[in-house]
């Protein structure tokens, strides 16, 4: 798996820092032309990209960047994070980049910051032209969380920050391994980034505090769904189906809501985290869309 940097520690240093309200964000750009914004997911960062940036960078200014409290930036132990918080920062950084217009690619946990931004009053520095979902958990219905994710984040606080503390490697790996496709299963170096990133800042220890926006999702359900069906924002589902989390059965409760959005299929065996598993596919599924949206813009 080759990807634009050799390491997390290359990609960090190729970075740069901004200031959110006091708190440091880490933040990245690469590439030129229309800005594409790559929002990451739980529990680790934007370096998830890595595989994908080479080839988009060909295409687009690529402004990616590590939510408060994950990756490279700031990890406020005694914080209350949210969707509201997360789409303030995106804003901010796009003020701080002078970004008018973005189309958005999102993935696991930053789909739902993007149903947020959908859906929310706030006035956004920057119009939204396209969205891509990448396996994500769109509907909590249907969403199939991991069991480590329930114990760090539908306990207690006091249960969380303890399983969070004594959450060893061997966990965290056997997790992950069980939501890759069985043929791109992570190598023991892509795991031993993971590992650090997520020991980042003792980024570990709160990682039941940002687990816990999975499960305050359904409060917003029904506001996140109408304002996908009113808005005029073209959007689709790209799908690695063999995810447990967020697969085919995401994808089809997807089409079931939104029957007039793409759902874009990859190869049958690709998992939860698609763009290092096929970046080859997920660029080109991307790509696809947005030669759709172009042939039909209104």
């Amino acid at each position: 798996m080759l990807g634009k940097f050799k390491n997390a520690n290359s990609f960090k240093e190729s970075g740069s820092y901004f200031d959110y309200k006091g708190r440091s964000i880490f933040y990245g750009t690469i590439g030129k032309g229309e800005t594409l914004l790559l929002l990451h997911g739980y529990p680790f960062n934007s370096y998830d990209w890595n595989w994908v940036l080479e080839d988009f960078s060909n295409h687009f200014n690529l402004v990616y960047l590590d939510f408060l409290g994950m990756g490279f930036s700031e990890k406020p132990k005694n914080h209350k994070y949210s969707f509201e918080e997360y789409v303030d920062i995106i804003n901010s950084l796009t003020k701080e980049l002078n970004i008018k217009e973005v189309q958005i690619l999102a993935h696991d946990l930053a789909v739902s910051v993007v149903q947020e931004m959908l859906s929310t009053d706030q006035n956004l520095n920057f119009k939204i032209k396209s969205v891509a979902f990448m396996n994500g958990g769109l509907f909590t219905d249907v969403y199939k969380p991991r069991l480590i994710q329930r114990l760090l984040s539908q306990t207690p606080n006091i249960v969380g920050k303890f399983i969070s503390k004594k959450m060893s490697r061997r966990s965290v790996e056997s997790s992950l391994r069980k939501v890759f496709g069985p043929n791109t299963q992570p190598n023991e170096l892509l795991l031993e980034e993971y590992w650090n990133i997520l020991n980042y800042n003792d980024g570990k220890n709160i990682a039941y505090l940002i687990g816990r926006l999975v499960f305050e999702k359904v409060k917003y359900q029904t506001r996140w769904i109408q304002a996908q069906k009113n808005t005029n924002i073209p959007f689709c589902y790209i799908c690695g189906p063999f995810d447990p989390n967020s697969g085919t059965h995401m994808a089809i409760r997807f089409k079931k809501e939104y029957p007039f959005a793409p759902v874009f299929y990859l190869s049958s065996l690709i998992g939860h985290w698609p763009q290092i598993e096929s970046p080859k596919e997920v660029v080109s599924a991307y790509l696809q869309f947005q030669k759709e949206i172009n042939s039909n813009p209104n």
